[in-house]
């Protein structure tokens, strides 16, 4: 069983490889008449696009998205909705050495483990490449998320973090980092130029909040609303933990501190629900939103592919050493931003239609 689908209501399944000629995605489930132009989509994937700073891989594509089925004059049609994405700047000479042995930290020997062949051109599906097909899809989603606004940044790399005190949400966009807090981008600058020019990398923490998401929506078992995050976000290349809201600091909480008390709204609060003292719980409770926002905490691994020769063994199991050539990110998490964002949206949307498809709200 091949699974590169997911979602339920709202799924999607995405197609190619790193070195192919083009990826993308189908969109499975998009209700009928919503406004969707691939300029809807294209700045997504610009942020995503690789190359845009010596902070990233310097792999030039430019990701233009086109849309090949599923819309017409500028609206969905309710049917399947294909994306397609050339690939344009391959070197797949870089990998010669890789196809006789395994990479370290790569899912190569897992492939052949599981496969008994693999593309080892770049890590085929395995490639983080992959994402650029989430990212558009994730960008069909958010026309579906009316009124729900979510945002992403990158909180922490190599174990430096933001200051939360200087959080300050129009940064973000201003640096090559993702970053919210000016003084810890400047940090981080001098910190990944020194790991790319030894030629190794960082790990990362990404983070991402959704707001505007009633309550309501997921459900107290097999599809809760946080277990459906968990599963879209480790479903990322290079992810190796999430955190919903506290996540594993709960674990260090007492009852009364974990807990997200409730007060009557006031007049000009509005009569929707009550009014929440703390979010500890991250907008998720039994599985299910509470209308408060809803955050979510990735963490991404070091890119394995460095310029540190690494002991491994080749095909044939003999020990050999390998250092892996070619264009990559010093550190994943940075482009890994709009990656989450998308995945947060793609379950959002989906978890929107199943909530409907069951109450009719």
């Amino acid at each position: 069983m091949s699974l590169n689908s997911f979602g339920h209501v709202f799924r999607f399944t995405t197609w190619g490889e790193s070195h192919g000629p083009a990826l993308g995605a189908v969109v499975d489930g998009c209700p009928p008449g919503i406004p969707l132009t691939e300029a809807d989509i294209q700045p997504f994937l610009d942020a995503r696009r690789p190359g845009q700073s010596r902070f990233t891989t310097q792999r030039q594509e430019p990701d233009q998205v086109r849309i090949l089925s599923g819309v017409f004059e500028g609206r969905t049609t309710g049917t399947p909705i294909s994306l397609m994405i050339e690939n344009v700047d391959q070197r797949s000479k870089d990998y010669g050495d890789v196809a006789k042995a395994y990479r370290p930290g790569h899912a190569d020997y897992a492939y052949d483990a599981k496969y008994g062949f693999r593309d080892y051109r770049g890590g085929g599906r395995s490639s983080a490449r992959e994402t650029a097909a989430r990212v558009a899809a994730g960008a069909v989603a958010r026309k579906v998320l009316d009124g729900v606004a979510i945002t992403g940044w990158v909180s922490e790399i190599g174990g430096d973090a933001i200051d939360p005190a200087r959080f300050d949400a129009a940064e973000i966009g201003r640096n090559p980092f993702f970053c919210p807090d000016a003084e810890a981008a400047a940090r981080w600058e001098k910190r990944v130029d020194e790991a790319r020019k030894a030629g190794s990398s960082l790990g990362a923490v990404v983070e991402c909040v959704a707001t505007g998401v009633p309550a309501g929506w997921g459900a107290p078992l097999y599809a809760k609303l946080d277990a459906e995050l968990a599963h879209a976000m480790m479903g990322i290349n290079a992810v190796k933990g999430v955190e919903i809201g506290d996540g594993f600091a709960a674990a260090r909480n007492t009852g009364e501190g974990n807990a997200d008390p409730m007060r009557p709204k006031r007049p000009d609060e509005g009569n929707a629900g009550p009014a929440f003292l703390a979010n500890h719980a991250g907008g998720v409770a039994g599985g299910i939103s509470t209308g408060q926002p809803v955050v979510v905490r990735v963490a991404f691994k070091p890119t394995s592919s460095i310029l540190t020769p690494m002991p491994t063994i080749t095909r044939e199991g003999a020990a050999t050493e390998l250092f892996t050539k070619g264009r990559h990110d010093p550190c994943v998490g940075i482009r890994g931003v709009p990656v989450v964002e998308a995945m947060m949206a793609l379950v959002l949307a989906d978890q929107k239609l199943l909530h409907r498809a069951q109450t009719g709200r």
